[in-house]
């Protein structure tokens, strides 16, 4: 193995599809990363048949991890993390625990995924719970990194602040945004909008020493008015659901409308180059890949519907976290930030206890 080599382990039988898109996708981004080598979990005969079928039989490029066992998209997370103890998943964070692999990826049941990654990797030091993290594209043609999207339902103001960090440091790093902007979702712009977390919340960050803008709304996400956006999970998850429902009706209604009768088919033909360019900007293909940030570990979990190009999409998301080294600049954030509250609190403390010293 060469110095510069990755090494991302994948959660082969996990997703919608499975290995008919795990495999080609490895494959194919394989042949454009030559430094890239895979550590393929799951059942050898199936991944093997998929290799052949692929086109592939040559092994520089792969390792093949072997588990007895799948998660199902629907299974609970009792079932995977207790029951099925040698499932592809479970194999593909620990090849990332036991120092195998640089990064670990699935496609497969979202919360099955966070509660394996978790009991495996644990989290780091200053982190009480990971959460999930990705790019949304905006009308700038870039995109918004939001978090969290679905892993913490409930948070304090506390966790809303560790999201913070972790989204400022994955922006930094991944996406190398010099000091990113971070925006607090709320109903409003105004200080005293929003409820008691969210309020506490916004304090702790304007204390932080990260780049708070300040309370943004949800048409900020597509509008690009921050690099970060914070929320809780519930609210994280809705929005990105909403978001993709959006996308797919818009694209679904264009269909129609440009099919409707030879007229419209007509001024659709003149209008294609366009409309497949406004359908690349807004595929979120481009954007597969979240990150569960907080983890001792890289961690990628892939929209479980992906195809081939998506998927592929996921991985280079892994690989870029790997070589911009996002473990160690998240870990650095979060105790540079600690340290920097430590010392305010000491501050503070001192400054208090001398102002209450009895005049001589």
């Amino acid at each position: 193995m060469s110095a510069t080599e990755i090494r991302i382990a994948i959660d082969c039988m996990g997703g919608d599809v499975g290995l008919p898109v795990t495999i080609p996708a490895a494959l194919q981004f394989a042949r454009r990363h030559p430094d890239t080598r895979f550590l393929l979990a799951g059942q050898p005969s199936a991944i093997e048949a998929a290799l052949k079928s692929a086109g592939s039989l040559a092994r520089a490029w792969y390792e093949i991890l072997p588990a007895s066992e799948v998660v199902l998209m629907d299974d609970s997370v009792e079932v995977a993390l207790r029951r099925k103890k040698d499932s592809s998943m479970r194999i593909a964070a620990q090849a990332v625990k036991d120092g195998h692999a640089d990064a670990c990826i699935s496609a497969g049941n979202t919360g099955a995924w966070m509660a394996i990654s978790r009991y495996i990797l644990k989290t780091l030091d200053g982190i009480d719970r990971p959460a999930i993290a990705t790019s949304i594209p905006n009308v700038k043609g870039g995109a918004t990194t939001m978090l969290d999207l679905g892993a913490n339902v409930d948070c304090t103001a506390e966790h809303l602040l560790q999201f913070a960090i972790m989204g400022s440091a994955l922006a930094s790093i991944v996406d190398r945004r010099e000091q990113p902007t971070i925006g607090l979702l709320n109903i409003g712009e105004e200080v005293i909008k929003g409820n008691e977390v969210v309020k506490q919340a916004a304090e702790l960050l304007r204390g932080s020493g990260l780049n708070f803008y300040g309370n943004v709304e949800g048409d900020d996400i597509c509008k690009g008015t921050v690099d970060v956006i914070v929320c809780d999970g519930f609210v994280g998850n809705v929005v990105l659901k909403s978001i993709e429902g959006v996308a797919k009706m818009i694209a679904t209604m264009l269909h129609a409308e440009f099919t409707r009768d030879v007229w419209s088919m007509a001024t659709g033909a003149l209008a294609k180059p366009a409309l497949n360019r406004l359908r690349d900007r807004v595929d979120n293909r481009r954007y597969n890949g979240a990150a569960l940030l907080g983890l001792r570990g890289i961690v990628i979990k892939s929209h479980g519907s992906a195809d081939d190009y998506a998927f592929g999409c996921a991985l280079e998301r892994a690989r870029d976290a790997v070589r911009n080294g996002l473990l160690d600049g998240t870990t650095r954030a979060i105790d540079g930030l600690r340290q920097s509250l430590q010392a305010a609190a000491a501050a503070a403390a001192a400054s208090s206890n001398a102002s209450s010293d009895p005049a001589p």
